[in-house]
């Protein structure tokens, strides 16, 4: 498939390489001479110094980076902001945002909290709700884990996608280790059989390379990114 405008990018889960990956598409599609936007819905662990877009933009260097909320503490969005005492913008508002960067943008890459599912307001709405909302403009792109019990956190998530009607990008491999074992180069050649495109993936410790490094990079890893 041709990428589209927007991309959403979504994990099987927290922690498996969501932020790295949107770094190394901005850098791969900044490397085509493409302009790129970064936004994250909602960012939480703010008290900690956790921010996705100031990571994105150290990394590869968006024309834009920004986040539609920012709440303290590092849990998903609505016990976050529960604690806050802040009301989440309504999935629309995300959406009109969103419409507005991509009209000054090539692309603008959508960043999900957690998995896939994981709500972002106070109505129920999820990531999945906002690809929904975005239409056709829009597709995901799933960052997975490359060990142990990948194979069913990532097909549950491009079930859920499927069952939407929710166009795919393809899947990335997150944190792929310097010396595979066993596990990883099984897991990979099996989610390169599927219909659904792998990507490539993204190297563990890619977060601490010099950022023009990971630039120089992020092509290569991404070698099936479409055009």
């Amino acid at each position: 498939m041709k990428l589209p405008p927007i991309i959403l990018v979504t994990g099987t889960d927290t922690g498996v390489g969501k932020t790295i990956t949107t770094a190394a598409i901005t850098a791969a599609l900044h490397h085509r001479g493409r302009t790129v936007a970064v936004y994250k819905p909602c960012q939480s662990g703010n008290v900690l110094g956790d921010s996705d877009c100031a990571e994105v933009a150290r990394l590869a260097d968006p024309l834009t980076a920004e986040a539609g909320v920012v709440l303290q503490e590092p849990m998903a969005p609505v016990p976050a902001a529960a604690l806050d005492e802040v009301t989440l913008p309504r999935l629309d508002v995300h959406a009109e945002r969103i419409r507005e960067l991509s009209a000054g943008h090539d692309h603008v890459l959508v960043e999900g909290a957690g998995g896939l599912l994981v709500e972002l307001d106070h109505d129920g709405g999820t990531l999945a709700d906002l690809g929904t909302h975005l239409g056709d403009a829009a597709a995901f792109v799933v960052v997975a884990r490359p060990a142990l019990g990948t194979l069913n956190h990532t097909a549950l998530t491009l079930e859920a996608l499927d069952r939407r009607r929710l166009a795919v990008v393809g899947v990335v491999l997150g944190s792929w280790p310097v010396t595979p074992g066993a596990v990883e180069r099984s897991n990979r050649a099996s989610i390169n059989s599927w219909p659904v495109p792998l990507l490539g993936a993204v190297g563990a410790g890619a977060s601490a390379l010099d950022p023009a490094d990971f630039r120089a990079r992020a092509s290569a890893w991404l070698e099936g990114l479409p055009a």
